[in-house]
């Protein structure tokens, strides 16, 4: 099988050397193609009138037998042969009627069509396509000169294609073969059809033709490859032919095929599929095709400009569907590299006997190799009431993974009430909640490594552009890696990059997703917090994600049930807290602090200790004092006394309103109003204060979503709220359903939604007067 003579190019197409620079360097101003093509062809483009391909229709019929020499006297004679009216269909071999009689009693296959023609003289019927087959003659008759070019042009089309069809079933000699694939690409990109199939065939007839013929050399992939790319850059390549560029992206990373060719091709992928799970065999060549990057002389770099190709020069990506197909893309392969343990979970100890410190060795399948040592239960009934604790350990081998579990005996005890659940735990609860398992660590085979490393630094050049990064929060959000990867120790320490980006990005989009998607579930902020599988610091990261930025809580304020955020640290972070704030961390310190204002600790003990640990460092002692001056205004102002309706002027700010509330005492302050006034949520600080309040008039202000969610988790006891024309939307209007007091509230004006409405209704049953003029809910 030679191409010398048929390949454009010829040299072109070898393998480049390793000191040719690759990527010539890929358009950082383009943004979407990389580098020249010089071995591609020059592409054809049909500019007339642009028809439909027909698959079906209806049209006059004619048939004529007769020898071809009186031909041109029937037709020009003024009484032709009747006509029959036929629905015909064109099938992929032959023309067939929905009603086979007449003069289409039998199909017409179109090998058996030899000629194709426009009757346009003047004694012609009007109309009228000629289809010479042996030993007569057929008409066909349409309605208007549109239709009659339709079915000319689409009667051709399906001829050709059955004729190459026929012709690359069967291949003898290549370079013959390859002229028939150029001609064939020709063809579709100069037809005047207009329709998927056209360029879509064409495809499909190359992809058999490679399926059937997997001996071919690199040079004919090659040049195959480099026919067909016309085709390819407005069509997703089918099936069959993704597993060959697959192959060749594998066998030959280095080639100018995968920069010149496949760049395009991926790149049209990216921006254009909808859903890789309709078409994995895409996914996979994208990801084949990006590692062949990675192959390249720059490696990452090459990488880098390929995704900042997709992204764009200007600040937001253009594109909508990128982020999410490459997110796709990165996730595949990165539980690639986890998949040979994954699939050999039946043999390895699930979590739960790891767990209970159980292992049936006979109940393993043997096919691969295991290694376990077991604790003797006799033993352990003696080992707990020893002082010192004894490891044991659990080693699994799997071919190229191997995972080693240290456990504690002394805390295996507690878990053995665990026993009787037949529910297989999580790994973070193993890892995290329970402190059984203190070690993990999988070892992956230099390949997997290299693929995991690639598609890690992927996620991080994602996380660095700051209009993916939300979209990028949400998708990472419920944890989409497998257990193997989080028990990992490379894997979380290189994602712990993606992880800082969340948390310090100030839109709350972006680090409200740290916290778990619901409840029940671990989130990033719990595998990398203190005493987490993936936390290898000293609390920097997990300080980060709960830190005062500008006065603001990025993380607790995306929490609006702060209380129940206090009492989750509280419960189970309280140690490392601590831990942080006497080395003067001091975000920790104001989470102490938090904790004594918000009375979250109830044992005295464990308020002393935090106390003493705030004065231990001198940012802790300045905390702890602003903290008591608060609390002894706060006594002042909810001690009974002062009067029980005020109204602030107009115009009144959220200033004002402090002032005038550390003035005296309001504890018996039960109706307040705000309205036309300039207080925003930030005064919601203040209203929180006010014991008795059960009426708050807000109409009219700036009171936003932030400060329905803090009056929602203190004010349970409000009767009466006016919101109406404030810029409140669903997101903080359904923090309301848990001020089961309410009985009256106005939401006229505001972006209140029917959905929002309904559920509002259904959770407040002491609602009786509601507003909801000028809403959609109305």
């Amino acid at each position: 099988m030679d191409f010398t003579n048929s390949s454009c190019g010829g040299s072109e197409h070898r393998q480049i050397e390793e000191n040719k620079p690759l990527l010539g360097e890929m358009s950082a101003t383009g943004g979407s193609k990389m580098g020249a093509v010089p071995c591609r062809r020059s592409l054809l483009h049909f500019s007339g009138m642009r028809y439909k391909l027909l698959q079906e229709g209806d049209i006059q019929v004619c048939a004529i037998r007769h020898p071809r020499t009186f031909l041109s006297k029937i037709l020009t004679s003024k009484f032709l042969r009747r006509w029959e009216p036929h629905h015909l269909t064109l099938a992929d071999n032959s023309l067939t009627s929905a009603t086979p009689t007449g003069y289409m009693e039998n199909s017409i296959s179109y090998s058996a069509i030899e000629d194709v023609q426009l009757l346009s003289w003047e004694n012609a019927p009007k109309y009228c396509l000629q289809l010479t087959i042996p030993g007569g003659t057929v008409l066909l008759q349409a309605a208007n000169s549109y239709l009659r070019d339709q079915w000319f042009h689409s009667l051709q089309w399906k001829k050709k294609i059955y004729k190459y069809k026929k012709v690359l079933s069967n291949p003898n000699r290549w370079e013959v073969v390859l002229k028939e694939i150029r001609t064939l690409v020709d063809m579709a990109l100069s037809s005047p059809l207009q329709d998927d199939s056209i360029h879509q065939a064409p495809l499909e007839i190359i992809s058999k033709l490679l399926s059937e013929n997997i001996n071919l050399t690199t040079q004919e992939h090659e040049s195959i490859i480099v026919a067909i790319a016309p085709l390819l850059e407005n069509n997703h390549p089918p099936p069959d032919l993704c597993e060959f560029f697959c192959k060749h992206c594998r066998e030959r990373p280095r080639s100018m095929v995968v920069i010149e060719v496949f760049t395009p091709v991926v790149q049209r992928i990216l921006k254009h599929n909808m859903d890789f799970g309709k078409c994995p065999r895409l996914r996979l060549f994208t990801q084949e095709y990006i590692l062949a990057l990675n192959e390249l002389n720059a490696g990452m770099e090459v990488v880098k400009k390929f995704i900042y190709s997709m992204h764009g020069p200007t600040a937001n990506c253009p594109h909508p569907r990128v982020l999410p197909n490459v997110v796709a893309v990165c996730l595949a392969a990165i539980y690639s590299c986890y998949e040979e343990f994954i699939n050999s979970r039946d043999n390895s100890p699930s979590l739960k006997e790891i767990r209970n410190g159980c292992q049936q060795q006979c109940d393993r399948k043997p096919n691969i190799p295991l290694r376990l040592l077991h604790t003797n239960p006799d033993l352990v009934s003696q080992e707990v009431t020893t002082t010192e604790s004894r490891h044991k350990s659990v080693i699994v081998t799997s071919n190229e993974i191997h995972v080693e579990v240290e456990r504690n005996n002394t805390v295996n005890q507690k878990l053995k009430a665990n026993t009787g659940n037949d529910s297989e735990p999580n790994l973070i609860d193993c890892l995290l909640i329970c402190p059984a398992c203190s070690t993990i660590s999988i070892e992956l085979s230099p390949q997997a490594e290299r693929v995991l490393a690639c598609y890690v630094e992927i996620l991080k050049m994602l996380s660095d552009y700051d209009d993916w990064r939300p979209a990028l929060a949400i998708l990472l959000q419920p944890i989409p890696f497998p257990k193997e990867a989080l028990a990992h120790e490379t894997f979380t320490k290189e994602l712990k990059h993606v992880i800082q980006r969340f948390a310090e990005d100030p839109r709350q989009e972006v680090h409200s997703c740290l916290l778990s998607v619901r409840a029940g579930k671990d989130g990033w902020f719990q595998l990398y917090s203190p005493g987490g599988v993936a936390c290898d610091d000293d609390g920097e990261l997990f300080a980060s994600m709960v830190r005062v930025c500008n006065n603001v809580h990025i993380l607790m304020g995306s929490c609006y049930k702060t209380k129940k955020f206090l009492l989750s640290l509280a419960e189970n972070k309280l140690g490392p807290c601590m831990l942080l704030a006497l080395r003067g961390n001091q975000t920790m310190v104001e989470i102490l602090c938090l904790m004594l204002e918000y009375n979250i600790i109830e044992n005295n003990d464990t308020q002393l200790q935090i106390i003493s640990t705030l004065e231990s460092t001198d940012v802790g002692k300045r905390m702890y004092e602003q903290l008591c001056d608060r609390q002894r205004e706060l006594k002042e102002l909810q001690r009974k006394g002062g009067p029980t309706r005020l109204t602030l002027p107009s115009k009144s700010t959220d200033a004002d309103l402090a002032r005038l509330l550390t003035s005296g005492s309001f504890g018996n302050l039960e109706n307040l109003s705000l309205a036309f006034t300039n207080v925003t949520s930030a005064c919601a600080e203040q209203l929180i204060k006010l014991p008795s309040l059960k009426q708050l008039n807000l109409w009219s202000t700036q009171f936003g979503d932030a400060g329905l969610r803090v009056l929602s988790e203190h004010l349970t006891t409000l009767q009466v709220l006016n919101l109406c024309e404030t810029p409140v939307t669903d997101a903080g209007l359904l923090a309301l359903s848990s001020m089961k007091s309410l009985c009256s509230l106005n939401m006229n004006s505001t972006k209140l939604s029917a959905d929002t409405y309904e559920d509002l209704k259904a959770k407040l049953p002491n609602l009786k007067e509601v507003d909801v003029r000028y809403t959609e809910a109305w």
